[in-house]
């Protein structure tokens, strides 16, 4: 109810305070009845996880009913209830999850809605909790009440708590005596949870309690963790124009093809300074392995830059006997990087983009890794830039 007001129509606090009224009026006397039968048929609970079990609903429902038709209609209408009270569950842990990112307390994807108007990450968060609890408890959810009863009476503590905080600031007509009252249940739940802890801590309860100050850590690491990079990034200068040069870009290539010719086209765009890095194989009887970009480079590379008015590109040819390739690449680029510490190097990486996901099990990954290891070994002066290259076939 407090997390759906803004649903009521007006005036909606008075709807939903009625609302909210009426919905305990009608489960106290549900629970009272309950009582009263289950009393009247001297009803029993039965050990969970156990052959024979058997729900006290279930027995109260035979008792009063018999295994007829009404029995099975009334232990559907009670698993529809319970899968609605799990809805409410999947509508409201998003939005929770939701206003704690917001304060910066959880990861930044909580806050982002999915096709489907809803929280999706919170979705995905809350499903895969619920899943690891029903299979750790191996599917007895009597022995999840434990766990229910410590988040409940908690979240009851705080509220009462924080209404206390609300009428001690309020200090208004009446304030005192709500204050009495919030603080009363305040003390009588928070008892309530410590009777819990005790009494069913290896039953379950003993999760929470790891679990909650565990929560409260991550999320202030998660807060901290964005503080560190509101300080890192933030700026209060303007923009700095001046001294500016173009970067050094380092465009590694295996054979020469359309692919390459667009990287290539694309790294003039950005600066005339251009190396070629290629991997040759090992030598094999004294001659140099001629492959096809370096039997193609005066051709189709050298010679038409030149006629183009560019400074040609530098070709660097690195050996590698035992058919490395990507670590001399990284080592060569992070000695040209440290070789020229007042300039940027960017490095274009090609890679096809296939129209089916499966089709990339056929291609190796070198891209991706490349890049990879140039997000972890590189610093703020190397820029990674793709180069795709979309195939229509």
């Amino acid at each position: 109810m407090s997390n759906g007001v803004q649903a009521f129509r007006e005036p909606r606090v008075k709807t939903a305070q009625t609302t909210l009224t009426t919905i305990i009026a009608i489960l106290i006397a549900l629970l009272a009845g309950i009582a009263y039968l289950i009393r009247s048929y001297g009803i029993g609970a039965t050990p969970p996880g156990e052959a024979g079990y058997e729900s006290v609903l279930s027995q109260l429902t035979a008792a009063v009913e018999g295994r007829g038709v009404l029995y099975f209609v009334t232990t559907v209408s009670i698993l529809a209830v319970l899968a609605l009270s799990a809805n409410t569950s999947f509508v409201d842990f998003p939005r929770l999850c939701r206003a704690i990112a917001e304060k910066g307390y959880l990861p930044y994807p909580f806050t982002i809605k999915g096709r489907r108007l809803v929280f999706s990450f919170g979705v995905y968060t809350l499903t895969f909790l619920a899943s690891l609890l029903l299979i750790v408890f191996k599917g007895v959810t009597d022995r999840l009440i434990p766990l229910f009863a410590v988040g409940a009476f908690m979240a009851f503590t705080l509220s009462q708590a924080g209404m206390v905080v609300h009428w001690k600031r309020a200090a208004g007509v009446g304030a005192r005596t709500s204050m009495l009252v919030n603080g009363l249940g305040a003390l009588a739940t928070g008892l309530t949870v410590c009777v819990v802890i005790v009494a069913k801590f290896t039953e379950g309860a003993w999760i929470t309690v790891l679990a909650i100050p565990g929560l409260m850590v991550l999320m202030s690491a998660v807060r901290r963790h964005y503080d560190m990079i509101g300080r890192e990034t933030s700026s209060r200068t303007p923009e700095r124009l001046k001294g500016i040069s173009p970067p050094i870009v380092v465009l590694p290539l295996q054979r020469w093809s359309r692919v390459a010719e667009k990287a290539m086209r694309f790294a003039y765009t950005l600066s005339q300074n251009v190396w070629v890095l290629h991997i040759a194989p090992e030598e094999q009887k004294g001659e140099p392995r001629r492959d096809d970009l370096i039997a193609v480079w005066d051709e189709y590379v050298e010679k038409p830059t030149q006629q183009a008015g560019y400074q040609p590109p530098e070709l660097v040819v690195m050996r590698s006997p035992y058919r490395v390739v990507l670590t001399p690449i990284l080592e060569y680029i992070l000695e040209l990087e440290g070789k020229y510490p007042d300039r940027q190097v960017a490095v274009l990486v090609p890679e096809l983009v296939e129209r089916r996901w499966y089709y990339y099990l056929l291609h190796n990954q070198r891209a991706t890794t490349l890049k990879l290891m140039l997000y972890l070994k590189g610093n703020g002066r190397i820029i990674v830039i793709n180069v795709p290259w979309y195939l229509r076939s």
